[in-house]
């Protein structure tokens, strides 16, 4: 008889009539356009004719047999094999009495070479703790209560809001005081963390990668589980916890996410059925020199299916707000860290990589479909044209990009003694040449402040009263800029040592005076920024953005607009970047009348020297800039304003 339709007790105690997949299913995976695959690969807990048990499906198109081992059968090898889906490559098969939090992984015999692996599920929903590797059956049970944030979120993330994400590392931001060692879990986490974003005013938090990664040192980009948070925080539930915490005090959540490369771990995706299946199979193309990892195989329409499933999954079963796209250049060039004869030419003949190409436009028409009121960003490290245009443009797709341009230009010149700035004044003039070609948000992220590159506060120059001044100085700057606001933890209580993954946060230093006074200054940057909307209305569009005097080298002093709807439809912000107070310093404006400060970075409150502080200044009729009025300013050393017409 045939095992398809025969009675499901077979001596194996497996039952392979007993499927969650359709064909319909089956055709768009290998069509690659099933983008909910989470929902029918892997395992899931099911009841069929009163018998409860778990449904097993895997993609091996390769094997020559697929077993199920774990808990349930004493990881033995041979006792519960699945059957082929017919040609799809797709092996599954019921087995009952196989409950929630069974261990299990797949024991995959290959047809090359007689190559046989223990391989984790692709799909597990949960892990062992690291540094074991099992896969853990699971559910994704959980009740949310995050209606009000999911019903107005459209607002929140649009381009025309107020977007200021704290970057967040789970494992460093803190740790259990009693046992620096221990890391918190989820829910130890969530109200502290709510606390703290609150206070400081970030509208998002944006997480280093949660899914599963064997690696600890590789903050999580080094993914194994495209569909599992990491276990070192908990459960799939306490992640959703979190999340749901964070959306209930009015905070957005991003996740960092991985599909540029993945780690060559034996129980991972690398070789899985004994082929090279999900990444590709020349060295040329299917290895990354920087990472040691492999690289999908964008062409591959099951990859693409996989990759797509795993970046809805986040936004649909954990409510995330976006995802922050890691290492995009390295996917859009075939030559990227390689020499010649290194990489393989596209079919034209050129170094873009046009499958991976395609699987990014895939991806973000199928996110925003899915999802119109999130936002996709990308780490683009290039000049590679539209990378946050709609696709119909002939654009990338994404809602924002990263502007790294404007990271390393700043840096370095924050970095230079005041004195030679003079000479460096075209590092904080530059962007604005092309700060409008993208949907740009401005990152001071994770990776500028590791592996020797010292925290930022250590990056300034000068003695500790300039170095506190400089920072602050850094933060405001970017905040009076056009673009989205990014900020990796620490910066904000003034963190001297470089931030290192396997520690918590200096908090103790908050019990200093300059230290929390750059907890103050950023708390009270993030609330005039959302207060203000001509500071962040047209973030991306030129119309908010007016230059008064960008040539003021030798002073290294810099003055701009930035234009809004209402209540102050102008800001006017001028910026010192050396220690010397600039008394009667003329700036040029067009609204004649009273103008008064809203923010003074050089204020006794914020641990600067309150040199010449004023809360308001007149206009004089004396055209200067080109203008019909002006201010007569005195400007602080190292410090910025922030002023209003009344």
């Amino acid at each position: 008889m045939n095992q398809r339709t025969a009675s499901p007790a077979v001596s194996d105690g497996i039952r392979h009539n007993v499927s969650i997949l359709t064909d319909d299913d089956v055709y768009l995976f290998n069509e690659g356009s099933h983008f909910h695959l989470a929902d029918k690969l892997g395992a899931h807990l099911v009841e069929r004719a009163g018998v409860q048990g778990a449904h097993f499906a895997v993609w091996a198109p390769e094997a020559h047999s697929v077993f199920v081992i774990g808990d349930f059968n004493g990881w033995n090898k041979e006792s519960h094999p699945l059957r082929p889906r017919g040609s799809s490559g797709i092996w599954e098969g019921f087995i009952p009495g196989v409950r929630r939090g069974t261990c299990y992984k797949y024991h995959i015999h290959s047809r090359h070479h007689g190559y046989r692996v223990d391989k984790a599920d692709p799909f597990a929903l949960h892990t062992e703790l690291p540094p074991r590797t099992g896969s853990v059956v699971w559910s994704l049970d959980y009740t949310w209560h995050d209606e009000e944030w999911m019903r107005t979120r459209g607002e929140r993330n649009s381009l025309h809001a107020p977007i200021s994400i704290y970057e967040v590392h789970l494992g460093s931001w803190r740790r259990d005081p009693a046992d620096p060692q221990r890391l918190l879990s989820c829910r130890e986490i969530a109200a502290p963390l709510v606390e703290h974003v609150k206070r400081m005013g970030f509208t998002h938090v944006e997480f280093l990668p949660i899914m599963e990664h064997p690696f600890y040192g590789s903050w999580g980009y080094q993914t194994t589980g495209y569909f599992a948070p990491t276990s070192r925080h908990g459960s799939p539930q306490d992640y959703m916890h979190l999340i749901d915490t964070l959306h209930r005090h009015g905070i957005g959540v991003i996740l960092d996410w991985v599909p540029s490369h993945f780690p060559n771990d034996e129980f991972g995706l690398y070789e899985f059925d004994g082929s090279h299946l999900f990444e590709h199979a020349d060295m040329k193309q299917g290895f990354h020199p920087d990472w040691k990892s492999a690289i999908f195989n964008y062409g591959r329409n099951e990859v693409r299916s996989f990759l797509i499933s795993s970046a809805l999954f986040w936004l649909d079963k954990y409510h995330v707000d976006g995802l922050r796209v890691d290492a995009v250049a390295s996917m859009l060039y075939l030559d990227y860290s390689r020499g010649e004869g290194e990489w393989i030419p596209n079919r034209h003949g050129g170094r873009e990589n046009l499958e991976a190409i395609s699987f990014l436009r895939r991806l973000n028409e199928a996110a925003y479909a899915a999802h119109p009121d999130i936002q996709m960003i990308a780490e683009e490290s290039t000049s590679w044209p539209m990378v946050s245009r709609p696709i119909y443009l002939g654009g990338l797709g994404f809602g924002l990009k990263w502007d790294m341009g404007w990271m390393h230009d700043t840096l370095v010149y924050f970095s230079k003694e005041p004195i030679h700035r003079q000479f460096h004044h075209s590092q904080l003039t530059f962007r604005m040449l092309y700060a409008f070609t993208e949907n740009f948000a401005l990152p001071l992220s994770h990776d500028e402040v590791v592996h020797g590159k010292g925290s930022l506060l250590g990056k300034m120059p000068g003695d500790d009263w300039q170095k506190f001044a400089n920072l602050r100085l850094l933060c405001g700057y970017m905040y009076a800029q056009p673009g989205k606001k990014l900020l990796f933890q620490g910066a904000e209580i003034g963190q001297w040592r470089e931030w290192k993954h396997d520690e918590s946060l200096d908090w103790h230093l908050l019990e200093h005076a300059p230290h929390e006074g750059i907890r103050l200054w950023l708390s009270d940057l993030n609330r005039l920024y959302q207060r203000e909307p001509a500071l962040h209305f047209h973030d991306c569009d030129c119309r908010g953005f007016e230059w008064i005097d960008c040539n003021d080298s030798l002073a290294s002093v810099i003055s701009f607009l930035r234009h809004g709807p209402a209540p102050h439809d102008t800001v006017l912000v001028v910026c010192n970047f050396t220690p010397v107070p600039r008394p009667g310093y003329r700036i040029g404006v067009s609204q004649a009348g009273r103008w008064s400060v809203l923010l003074n970075s050089d204020a006794s409150y914020y641990g600067g020297s309150g040199w010449h502080g004023f809360g308001e200044a007149h206009t004089e009729d004396i055209p200067h800039h080109g203008r019909p009025h002006s201010l007569m300013l005195d400007l602080p050393p190292l410090g910025m304003l922030f002023l209003a017409k009344d």
